[in-house]
């Protein structure tokens, strides 16, 4: 008696095992892949490297701690110079069009201020001018219609037209410095032509006179101020004042040398050849500075 056909072949029966386990893997990647996860940063692909040292970066760059950052890089074991391999990654991430964004180009920089405090240098330093150049958005404003504009209320919204006043600017004129003088008694003298008057000079450093200088005159019920230079016939340093008989006095240029210790008495006196007179004095005031 014949025994019945075998409805599936061991071939078939193999065959569908592994279509089915096929099918099974595939869908597993599709729907569900497995998640890497507890992975050393050693271990990460060489593109996520790059990304992984441009968030190392960006944490330096916000918190300022050098040595978790070198920590960080160090565990990825990328080189013996972690900080070079900064550089290295940010010229691939360069290159590799990693600047097209806003937040790309951001973390290129933190990458390359990183490295360059550190004394390194690379390719990234070529590449971010070109692309840190920002384009100015321009905005249409609307055009004017012929509606008529309502004035605001003045109690609610200000006059934006009203141009502030322009503040006074004060202009301090300049002056020459002051200049200094020491004065002293150079002699006494009596002349029946000249007779009380106080001869001064006043002369620079070199013995030259200086015009326009003041020179000041005081008794005791008055004063007076003349200036050198007035006479032209007797030279730049000259002046002169006429003093009254019977009366003391005191000399200096106000502001810019102290009185003479010696009064200047316009007393009586008896010039060569028995002529009588009033003592007359010369002054010299040199400059000291």
């Amino acid at each position: 008696m014949m025994s019945a056909p075998a409805l599936i072949s061991n071939r078939g029966f193999a065959l569908g095992v592994i279509l089915g386990m096929l099918l099974g893997l595939g869908c597993t990647w599709l729907l569900g892949p497995l998640k890497e996860s507890n992975t050393a940063p050693h271990q990460l692909r060489a593109e996520d490297r790059h990304h992984y040292m441009a968030a190392i970066a960006l944490e330096y760059r916000h918190r300022g701690d050098l040595g978790r950052a070198v920590d960080k890089l160090a565990a990825l074991r990328a080189a013996a110079d972690p900080i070079q391999a900064m550089a290295a990654a940010a010229c691939e991430l360069g290159r590799g069009g990693y600047l097209e964004s806003s937040g790309g180009a951001a973390a290129l920089r933190a990458m390359t201020a990183f490295y360059q405090l550190q004394g390194r240098r690379g390719c990234a330093d070529r590449l971010l001018p070109t692309i840190e150049v920002t384009r100015a958005e321009v905005i249409k404003a609307p055009a004017p219609t012929n509606a008529a504009m309502l004035a605001p209320p003045p109690s609610k919204t200000p006059n934006l037209n009203i141009v502030p006043p322009t503040p006074a600017i004060g202009i301090v004129p300049t002056r020459p410095a002051r200049r200094s003088f020491a004065g002293r008694l150079a002699s006494d003298f009596c002349d029946p032509r000249l007779r009380g008057v106080i001869e001064v000079s006043v002369v620079d450093f070199g013995g030259e006179g200086i015009p326009g200088e003041r020179i000041g005159v005081y008794w005791e019920s008055g004063e007076s101020i003349f200036v050198s230079g007035l006479k032209a016939e007797r030279g730049d340093a000259h002046a002169d004042f006429q003093m009254s008989a019977g009366v003391s006095y005191a000399i200096d240029m106000p502001g810019a040398s102290d009185a003479l210790d010696a009064s200047l008495n316009a007393e009586p006196c008896l010039a060569g050849g028995g002529y009588e007179s009033i003592r007359s004095y010369r002054v010299v005031f040199r400059q000291t500075g």
